[in-house]
């Protein structure tokens, strides 16, 4: 039965002017609570705006926005000329069976599966072993958070209107001269399109010159996720073999002799999962072999902001004829901060911003501001200096840490987060172990696009000062028998 009689404000309540509370969300806060002591039980009518404000001793606006604060959390509806009134509760959801922050052991070890563990709540597990991001404490989220306020301050009919197709172009100007002081001839207008990161750049390329049947090579190992995306689009995946020195140029001849590929996919610089950066020979190969072949190289430079300087890059020998550089900002700023940016020659930029069009229509202007704002305001730099020096002490420490174990890192990196490392077993069966214990590691199955069994484990440097991590490491991997 609908209550329609309206109650006041409950005896003692008052605002509280000086509180860190505005006094909107202490009057919402003090009306919810009521609810939800069912103190206000459904169908009760709240009284009305008039009649809260002069009992609250506040004003209109303040009852009208905590009204409205009410309805959006669903314990109030509005009836248009009667008023509001204290919405029926649904009956509670059920619990799943993975509770928040486990992990779910899996049959097989699998793309989808790794990706799910990667986005749970792990910060309630403490054992961040797995996933490719840094923690936010050794990021520098108040330089994010004092972007934001900057641009919410300085832009007003910017933010409830499209962005430019091909980005925001003060962005897309930082993003030139920061990759022309890298000695790649980037123009704002005629060869830079924003994206939605990394992963985002990467599929608009894949869409536009992949048809299905196409032969597409990619590195192995390499990173897991644009196997699946490849394999949507109908490609035949090949992988190259890829060591310290760089890609098989022997092998990734004869694939390309042998199956006529539209894409070579690679990450030159800080190369996921191992770490290492490709010498200049190793490029100049590569190079030479698309040539031949008429085929195009996409660089991967998502981690290469880890490395300390002078790698040399695929797109800076090419000038950009054949090579599509793609790049992102989430991993140094913000994982949320969907932003990333695809360089190359002016009819495949216009190409690829037309794909973006009809796929998105426009580009996320909020978060390419911020993203300017932090890198025109020159606090860049700085802390990518910060963030790499914080990443390689991780790295040394925890080498040190993993051959302690028994684990063999047949090729130490020089830089990035990942350690590349041999556990002597099979690194799936060992990755199935690792859930049961509230653990999320990477098999090198996964780092393949054959699926081959594998010893290999891709460790994040991120753990390296989480105890938990480290004692469920020694208990899953006993030192092997001499």
């Amino acid at each position: 039965m609908t209550v329609t009689s309206s109650l006041p404000a409950r005896a003692g309540w008052h605002p509280v002017r000086e509180a860190d509370a505005t006094l909107v969300a202490q009057l919402a806060d003090d009306l919810a609570r009521r609810i939800d002591d069912q103190g206000l039980r459904p169908g009760t009518r709240l009284p009305s705006i008039r009649k809260m404000a002069e009992q609250s001793g506040v004003s209109r606006f303040t009852v009208v926005e905590a009204y409205d604060r009410l309805v959006a959390r669903g314990l109030v509806q509005s009836r248009r000329g009667a008023g509001f009134f204290v919405r029926a509760r649904s009956a509670p959801l059920a619990p799943t069976g993975t509770p928040p922050g486990a992990i779910e052991t899996p049959a097989r070890i699998d793309i989808a599966w790794l990706l799910r563990s990667m986005f749970r709540d792990s910060a309630t597990s403490g054992m961040p072993g797995g996933a490719g991001l840094l923690p936010p404490d050794w990021l520098d989220p108040e330089m994010v958070a004092g972007a934001v306020r900057a641009v919410g301050r300085s832009v007003r009919s910017q933010l409830v209107s499209y962005g430019h197709p091909q980005g925001y172009g003060q962005l897309r100007q930082q993003i030139a001269f920061m990759l022309q002081e890298q000695g790649l001839p980037a123009h704002p207008d005629r060869n830079l399109l924003t994206t939605n990161g990394v992963t985002h750049g990467l599929d608009l390329v894949a869409r536009h010159l992949v048809q299905p049947g196409d032969t597409v090579l990619v590195e192995d190992p390499a990173w897991f996720v644009i196997f699946g995306r490849l394999a949507a689009f109908g490609a035949r995946v090949i992988g190259v073999p890829r060591g310290p020195g760089g890609s098989d140029i022997a092998l990734l001849e004869q694939y390309a002799a042998e199956h006529k590929p539209k894409l070579f996919i690679v990450n030159s610089s800080v190369h996921n999962p191992t770490g290492h950066t490709m010498p200049a020979g190793a490029a100049y190969d590569i190079l030479r072999v698309a040539e031949r072949h008429d085929f195009m190289v996409v660089e991967d430079d998502t981690y290469g902001e880890l490395h300390p300087g002078g790698a040399t890059r695929l797109a800076e020998l090419d000038r950009f004829h054949r090579v599509v550089l793609v790049g992102g900002f989430s991993k140094m700023l913000a994982a949320s901060l969907r932003v990333g940016y695809v360089a190359a020659n002016e009819q495949l930029v216009q190409k690829l911003a037309d794909l973006k069009m009809l796929a998105g229509l426009t580009s996320c202007e909020l978060g390419e501001r911020v993203v300017h704002r932090v890198l025109a305001d020159g606090q860049y730099r700085r802390h990518i200096e910060r963030v790499r020096a914080r990443v390689d002490d991780a790295r040394a420490r925890c080498m040190k840490g993993l051959l302690k174990l028994g684990l063999t890192v047949p090729h130490e990196p020089p830089s990035g987060m990942f350690l590349w490392a041999d556990c002597g077993r099979d690194s799936e069966a060992v990755a199935r172990e690792a859930a049961d214990r509230g653990m999320l590691l990477a098999p090198g199955t996964l780092f393949s696009p054959a699926q081959a069994p594998s010893t290999m484990l891709r460790f994040s440097v991120t753990m390296v000062d989480s105890a938990p991590m480290w004692r469920e490491l020694a208990a899953l991997l006993p030192p092997r028998a001499a």
